[in-house]
């Protein structure tokens, strides 16, 4: 078995991407060192790439089928490796308007594409120790945990995408998107979908 934490994210065409996940029933330390197993892969993954930080991460990336999201603290220090951890996280109302964005997935390599995504969202879940907490996320948090909440129901960002004619991107040598070849690059890799 690898012992790079960034070789336990899977990717499409993994047919455990597509699946529901469980709920968590008692946090236990097998739960506790999911937890830090999805941390550990995504700063690793992260630690690996030159322009791209690791924002967040759902247990089915690691190919694990349980309702645990973890979730950086602060987007724009990455030397600031904290992570909010969601046990059976529920968006329990959507709210604000629909927004565009791009988004991209630890899971999808190398692809991003624009999504619509509710500007504000509610949301309730556990904490690592079992206690329910709630909080109402608005921008780009609310879009990180619409995503990740996604995985646990076995959706992934490119699911959302209806006209696969310009909406797909990759980054450039220099860190910019830059809109990938419908015919050369998306269809080529059809097996995603």
């Amino acid at each position: 078995m690898s012992k790079n934490p960034r070789d336990k994210i899977i990717s499409l065409p993994n047919p455990h991407l597509r699946q529901r996940s469980k709920r968590v029933g008692v946090i236990t330390h097998d739960i506790e060192q999911i937890v830090h197993d999805m941390i550990s892969a995504t700063l690793d993954w992260e630690d690996n790439r030159k322009h791209e930080v690791g924002v967040a991460l759902a247990a089915p990336q690691i190919d694990t089928l349980l309702r645990i999201v973890v979730i950086r603290e602060d987007f724009e220090d990455k030397k600031n490796r904290n992570f909010t951890i969601l046990i059976n996280p529920e968006i329990t109302k959507y709210e604000g308007e629909k927004v565009e964005d791009y988004e991209g997935c630890l899971s999808i390599k190398d692809i991003y594409g624009k999504v619509p995504r509710y500007s504000k969202v509610r949301v309730k879940a556990l904490d690592i120790h079992g206690k329910e907490f709630r909080f109402t996320a608005e921008g780009f948090l609310a879009r990180v945990v619409q995503h990740e909440i996604d995985h646990t129901n076995g959706t992934v960002f490119i699911d959302h995408i209806k006209d696969a004619t310009d909406a797909f991107y990759k980054l450039d040598d220099e860190g910019q998107l830059e809109p990938l070849n419908y015919d050369a690059d998306i269809a080529a890799n059809r097996l995603l979908w």
